[in-house]
C-alpha cells in the first residue's frame, strides 16, 4: 500500500511537471511566432478647391472611401490606429476607429518605423493612414528595402498588407474600390 501511495505521488508530480514543460513550450511557440501586421493607406480623396489649402477634408466621395474602409476592415481585428495629423488622413480612419472603439494616434511620417514605434506594434494589427509619398516609404522602411515607389496623385484606393512572422517580411497591395 505504501508503495501504490509513493507510485501514485510520484505519477502526480510528473504529470503536474509535464503539464507545466508544455504550457511553458506553448507560451514560448507563442512567443516565437508572434505576427505583427500592418495596413498602410493613403487617405481617401481630399477636397482640391482651394490649392492654397496645406490641409483640405476630404470630399464626398472621400468620405464615402473612408466609410468603406470602415467595412473592409469590419472582420480585421485591429490593435491600433495610426495617422498623420492632417484632415484627410484623420477623416479617412475616423469610421474605422468608431466602429472597433480605437482612438486615432498621430504620428510623424519624418519619423516612421522607428524603435519606439516598433516595440508598441509588436505582435499586434495595425492601420496606418499617410500620403501618397508617406505610404511607400513607410511599407519600405518596415520590410527594409526600396520596393514601392510613391503612390499615383490618384490611387486613394492600394492597401499596402505586410506581416512580419519569425523575420520573415512579406507584403502585397491589395486594392479596395
Amino acid at each position: 500500500m505504501r508503495y501504490l501511495f509513493i507510485l501514485l505521488t510520484i505519477s502526480f508530480f510528473s504529470s503536474s511537471c509535464d503539464s507545466v514543460d508544455k504550457k511553458q513550450r506553448a507560451e514560448m511557440t507563442a512567443v516565437e511566432t508572434s505576427i505583427t501586421t500592418y495596413y498602410l493607406i493613403r487617405h481617401a480623396e481630399k477636397d482640391r478647391s482651394d490649392p492654397n489649402n496645406s490641409d483640405p477634408k476630404l470630399t464626398e466621395i472621400g468620405l464615402e472611401r473612408a466609410k468603406n474602409y470602415a467595412t473592409f476592415f469590419k472582420n480585421v481585428d485591429l490593435d491600433l490606429i495610426f495617422s498623420t495629423n492632417y484632415n484627410r488622413t484623420r477623416q479617412t480612419v475616423q469610421f474605422v476607429a468608431t466602429d472597433k472603439n480605437l482612438e486615432v494616434q498621430t504620428y510623424d511620417p519624418s519619423e516612421m518605423y522607428s524603435e519606439e514605434f516598433q516595440q508598441l506594434t509588436e505582435g499586434k494589427t495595425v492601420l496606418v493612414a499617410g500620403h501618397s509619398n508617406t505610404t511607400p516609404q513607410f511599407v519600405n522602411a518596415i520590410i527594409g528595402e526600396e520596393k514601392y515607389t510613391d503612390m499615383d496623385d490618384n490611387d486613394n484606393s492600394s492597401v499596402y498588407v505586410v506581416t512580419l512572422t519569425e523575420g520573415i517580411k512579406k507584403s502585397q497591395i491589395l486594392t479596395l474600390d
